[in-house]
């Protein structure tokens, strides 16, 4: 340990089961010493044995085949007050062969990765094949994928999170942590997840594509007490899980946005330790007995984008995904009311003339921006609700025949080698407003209604239709002005009145990117990190109810 673990003397680490229980980390994982960096693969080496798989695989009766050699390394960092609860450092190396052997699927995995292990790899992957075509109704259709050749990306990095010492993390969280407990907090969790993503991908359609992704999620929880009343209140982190390298959570007031109400917002950095400090001092404010309840009712709701995002996450993003509209996919998030019959209409009013929604895969410091998806799809931007009509839908090369288009949309995705890669929601944001209009002029707009900042709990049906939003901190609007602080607020609508509710969008200098590690899909489950942009929107006449239980 370094000498300042020593110095703090928060003393003993927890087990591993601490924390790291609860982790989606991926498949055949081990532990790895906690400062070990990452070990770069060799782009030469993998050619070769990509080459073996793919040339094993059309000698074994595939008219296509696919490998995916990844390396995957997860570092977390946990701490409460002035302890570190557990440190978390893993990787994960092997290698996942697709093929497709009588117009069928089959796929298999190997962490032994040589010549040898990946051919034995692809011939069983064929043999998968060969066996389910019995049941096979209907051959595959691929849609075509220009050969690359030769390709490589990486998140465009200033500095990477494995690179820096974990002592240097740990103090982080520790300021961090004694920045709330000084200001009046009673608890602190403080957090920080980053994950390397080295990828190579090759397939018989010709191309040979090198990936280094990079992300990082910064976050805690700190909750006040009242030790009269037994009452409690929780505020979340304010910063949101990016694209980016270390320098991310290195402060920069270039990065902040100034809030209504003296709140300090973030978009491409982050202060934990002011976000921390500025929590407690809010939680103190939601357990004052002046802060009031919200009045159940109609009001006008002003989301800034760390609260929008996860509602575009739920309400837009999960029922478009299109293997959720045929019915194929129910878990984690059901099936969809975005039905088929709906988009061929051309016609269906998702939201008003002022909504519009699209998918981008290429979106700068967002979680799912790749340069090339795991079939080897170059990634780009389709819009999927334009001015407030149904478009289209998130789909890959086996899916996009069903919607009668030829080119996949480039958003499918295995979380590791020994998973089979499938459709996965890309970055789902919402377009900002083309006229100049800020947070400010916004609230001077609202005779009734409440701002609402960070994402809370959530509610929503198995169609992705009828749901309940909550947030981390609320302000009611009155004649113009922020007048107070409220409490126990949620709101409640359909997608389809939501979204046509939709009145006045702010301009782009106000977008922000909201995000997640860890949005769940399939069985066996897999998770996906994405992103959710907007700017700060305002919904007219939305149900807000009162969470607040009387025991």
């Amino acid at each position: 340990m370094k000498k300042n673990f020593k110095r703090r003397d928060f003393v003993k680490l927890a087990g591993l089961g601490l924390g790291a229980a609860v982790l989606p980390l991926p498949a055949y994982s081990y532990n790895v010493p906690i400062e070990q960096g990452v070990i770069p693969m060799d782009t030469l080496v993998n050619k070769k044995l990509a080459d073996v798989a793919l040339n094993t695989a059309k000698k074994a009766g595939a008219t296509y085949a696919d490998i995916r050699i990844g390396r995957y390394n997860n570092q977390y960092v946990f701490t409460r007050e002035e302890k570190v609860q557990n440190l978390v450092n893993t990787e994960s190396y092997g290698a996942g062969i697709r093929v497709i052997v009588n117009g069928t699927w089959g796929f298999a995995a190997t962490n032994e990765v040589t010549a040898e292990g990946i051919a034995r790899a692809a011939k069983q992957a064929a043999k998968i094949a060969k066996a389910n075509s019995k049941y096979q109704d209907t051959p595959v259709q691929l849609a075509p994928v220009k050969a690359y050749g030769e390709q490589s990306w990486k998140t465009p990095i200033q500095k990477s999170a494995f690179d820096v010492p974990v002592s240097e993390k740990v103090d982080l969280l520790l300021a961090a942590n004694a920045a709330a407990m000084d200001n009046g907090a009673s608890f602190i969790r403080s957090n920080l997840f980053f994950v390397n993503e080295q990828k190579y991908f090759a397939s018989t359609d010709g191309n040979y594509i090198d990936q280094d992704v990079h992300r990082i999620w910064p976050v805690f929880s700190v909750t006040g007490t009242d030790k009269k009343s037994g009452k409690f209140k929780t505020r979340q982190s304010l910063g949101a899980p990016m694209g980016m390298g270390y320098e991310y959570i290195i402060p920069n007031k270039k990065g902040e946005v100034a809030g209504p109400n003296g709140i300090t917002l973030y978009k491409t950095n982050y202060n934990m330790i002011a976000d921390a400090k500025a929590a407690a001092q809010q939680v103190k404010q939601m357990l004052n007995e002046k802060t009031p309840s919200v009045k159940p009712g109609k009001y006008d709701l002003v989301l800034e984008p760390n609260h929008l995002g996860l509602t575009i996450h739920e309400s837009v993003g999960h029922p478009l995904e299109l293997d959720r509209v045929l019915g194929y996919e129910a878990n984690y998030a059901g099936t969809s009311f975005a039905t088929l019959d709906k988009w061929q209409t051309k016609k269906f009013e998702y939201g008003n003339k002022k909504v519009n929604l699209f998918a981008d895969k290429t979106q700068v410091g967002s979680l799912g921006a790749v340069g090339y998806d795991d079939e080897g799809v170059k990634c780009k931007k389709w819009d999927l609700v334009r001015d407030g009509i149904l478009v289209n839908y998130q789909a890959i090369r086996d899916q996009v025949k069903m919607i009668d288009q030829n080119e996949s949309h480039g958003c499918c995705y295995g979380d590791s080698w020994s998973t089979v890669q499938f459709q996965r929601m890309p970055n789902v944001s919402l377009e900002p407003g083309k006229e100049k209009y800020s947070v400010e002029d916004m609230i001077k707009d609202v005779e009734k209604g409440i701002y609402i900042v960070g994402r809370g709990s959530f509610s929503i049906d198995q169609q992705r239709y009828n749901f309940q939003f909550g947030g981390t901190l609320f302000f009611e609007i009155k004649n113009g002005k922020i007048t107070n602080m409220l409490n126990d607020v949620a709101y409640q609508s359909n997608t389809q009145e939501f979204w046509n509710s939709c009145e006045k969008i702010c301009d782009e200098s106000d977008y922000r990117l909201f995000g997640t590690f860890f949005d769940g899909k399939g069985q066996p489950s897999q998770v996906s990190a994405v992103s959710h942009g907007s700017s700060t929107t305002r919904f007219n006449g939305v149900n807000v109810i009162n969470t607040a239980r009387k025991i």
